[in-house]
């Protein structure tokens, strides 16, 4: 996958997890297949089977570096509008949605739609103002910036955590297609129980 948000191409870069230099840890257990990921370099976050959690020190994969964009469009279902209309707020909030609009040239009902969105994920919160010719208008603010840390955080971790079922539920999946299927080939038998669930 590239970023073409510039108009090219952004080749893949690569990224073997070093323990000693990376901002967050991976520990598993020892006796079973859990798995944790911690921010920063402290101590095993948790025991498990009543021992401290081991800090994974050589995996065997290399993943590519993810964008914050990518995580934020991925992570939080956020197409790039959605991504645009939260950044707009939290730089020049507070903000109405014909204001949105107006800055990024967007529709304004779908602006209107994107925030009702952000609030929910608790990205913005929205208010009432009273307007001096009378009325009163809806305006978008930040959240105070550790409580987005918070959301965001927990937000991806979800995600994350969901991804993971996944894969665990397609590897077990695989193993009793193979069981079934012996005369058919693996990616035939893991693609075709991927679409059926």
């Amino acid at each position: 996958m590239s970023d073409s948000s510039d108009g090219g191409a952004r080749p893949s870069e690569e990224v073997q997890y070093d323990p000693q230099s990376a901002r967050y840890s991976v520990f598993e257990c020892v006796d079973c297949d859990n798995i944790v990921l911690a921010l920063g370099q402290d101590d095993a976050p948790m025991s498990c089977h009543g021992t401290p959690m081991q800090r994974v020190t050589q995996p065997e994969m290399t993943v590519r570096t993810p964008t914050i964009k990518e995580v934020l469009l991925e992570a939080f279902g956020l197409p790039k509008a959605g991504l645009d209309i939260c950044l707009c707020v939290i730089g020049d909030g507070p903000l109405s949605a014909k204001e949105v609009a107006t800055a990024l040239g967007y529709d304004r009902s779908t602006v209107s739609r994107y925030l009702k969105q952000l609030v929910e994920l608790g990205l913005l919160t929205r208010s009432e103002l009273n307007r001096e010719d009378g009325g009163v208008v809806n305006v978008y603010h930040p959240v105070d910036l550790d409580q987005m840390r918070r959301e965001t955080l927990v937000g991806f971790y979800i995600w994350a955590g969901e991804a993971a079922s996944l894969i665990e539920e397609a590897n077990l999946t695989k193993q009793e297609y193979l069981e079934e299927n012996q005369s058919r080939s693996l990616p035939d038998v893991f693609w075709d129980s991927a679409v059926d669930r």
